[in-house]
């Protein structure tokens, strides 16, 4: 026992580590001190650590905070604006055009701020966020306590806060430098896609990344048409393409990748690229299938994200966590393909492998961070309870997060924000809504 007492000690029913992999822990409890994860033992011996914050949490599960690996979290304010469209239709005839004419400052910080409330109370506990002025989300951020990746947005025309590439570049770099050492908060690169970003661009990006050791998250392979098109423009399928820029490797990030033949496996495996599925935005749009289980099997790390609140439409890690392992049972034709416990690791652990950020969160391991949350499942709908992982999972909703915790800070109590004014949220959206509505 230390001399220093406990700051937070946390005693659930069931303890979900994540690493090492399908372990549940019974009556176990939960240290925490200056921010880490100091003590996991059985409850008796963790009871004789003094602590000042004492949480017992009878029937509930807790787990290491879920990492949504993909969104557009400002996009909140365009949820459901252009439903039942195929994705170049959507994106080209009404997200850009409603883009053009709205996005903004305030619309970045009040959307980031309506996604992060929205996330908090779904266990998400980290985001990566890929959209329009970065320093404001930032900003929205650092204010939450959320954790964060923030990338830089680069395509081939004007964007909102960039003239061009070079300048959203420019102001990206300026980013990098304020937010270097920063506890909570990541940048890295985000181009678009392969077919909003040229060569010159993309070689660009790769040397930048390379220097600041920095991750570069893009869009690839959402659909089929983009692998004709860029096999019409340039002989290659995109992650070829990517591959031959010498982008491809550990720190990219490949969100969607509904269409891989056996050279794109081989080139994912070798290169240690992670793949982010985000299966909900994928069936609504109609995109396609990500082959979960081919690419785990493979060795590939699988993440999950949500994408953007206007193709989802929501910003429930948890409720894409069971259509993916759904989902992947079906595409691999195996009912045994992505279990309960898998899927959890590819919303916790794999998700923070694919933000370099797996020596500091992902799993509930000792010297990491305290980035936590807390399931009931005391509830009618999960009774009666063998697997507890498997019902949370199969049998639960992001309604039954009840406390979510980062770096040792709580930011939801009880189902409560705890730094954020959920009422004055909802009008703030509300407001935006009518007025995006009237135009």
């Amino acid at each position: 026992m230390t001399d220093a007492p406990l700051d937070l000690l946390l005693l659930p029913t069931w303890l979900v580590p994540v690493e090492p992999a399908g372990v549940v822990l019974h009556e176990h409890g939960l240290g925490v001190r200056d921010g880490q994860i100091v003590l996991i033992a059985p409850r008796d011996q963790a009871l004789r650590h003094p602590a000042r914050e004492v949480h017992e949490l009878p029937g509930r599960l807790l787990a290491p905070g879920l990492v949504n690996a993909h969104g557009h979290a400002a996009m909140t304010l365009f949820r459901g604006l252009a439903d039942d469209l195929p994705l170049m239709t959507w994106l080209e005839q009404h997200i850009w055009p409603a883009e053009a004419k709205w996005v903004n400052e305030s619309f970045v910080r009040d959307g980031t701020d309506l996604a992060i409330a929205e996330q908090i109370k779904g266990g998400i506990t980290c985001f990566s966020d890929m959209y329009f002025f970065p320093n404001v989300a930032s900003e929205r951020v650092h204010a939450s306590g959320l954790r964060a990746q923030i990338t830089i947005p680069v395509l081939d025309f004007p964007i909102p806060g960039a003239r061009d590439s070079q300048e959203a570049l420019r102001k990206g770099l300026e980013l990098f430098g304020d937010l270097k050492h920063h506890p909570r908060i990541k940048v890295a690169f985000g181009p678009h896609a392969p077919y909003t970003v040229s060569d010159d661009k993309l070689e660009s990006i790769r040397v930048l990344a390379e220097e600041l050791e920095a991750g570069i998250h893009m869009h690839v392979h959402e659909t089929a048409f983009e692998v004709q098109q860029s096999l019409e423009l340039h002989g290659l399928r995109p992650l070829a393409r990517l591959q031959r820029l010498g982008l491809l490797g550990p720190r990219f990030q490949a969100v969607h990748m509904t269409q891989i033949d056996d050279d794109d496996l081989a080139m994912l495996m070798t290169s240690n690229t992670s793949v982010i599925h985000c299966p909900e935005s994928n069936l609504k749009l109609a995109s396609g299938f990500c082959p979960v289980e081919r690419l785990w099997q493979a060795g590939v790390n699988v993440a999950v994200g949500t994408d953007g609140a206007a193709s989802n439409n929501d910003l429930d890690l948890l409720g894409e966590t069971r259509t993916a392992a759904l989902l992947a049972k079906a595409v691999a034709g195996s009912a045994t393909a992505l279990d309960a416990h898998r899927a959890l690791r590819m919303a916790t652990l794999n998700g923070a492998r694919a933000l370099g950020l797996e020596q500091q969160i992902g799993s509930l391991e000792l010297g990491k961070a305290a980035d936590l949350v807390a399931f009931d499942l005391r509830g009618l709908a999960q009774q009666p309870i063998y697997d507890p992982v498997s019902q949370l999972i199969y049998a639960s909703s992001r309604h039954c997060v009840e406390h979510v915790w980062v770096g040792g800070k709580q930011l939801l109590d009880a189902g409560r924000l705890t730094r954020l004014d959920e009422a004055a949220l909802i009008e703030t959206a509300q407001a935006w809504g009518q007025q995006i509505a009237a135009r």
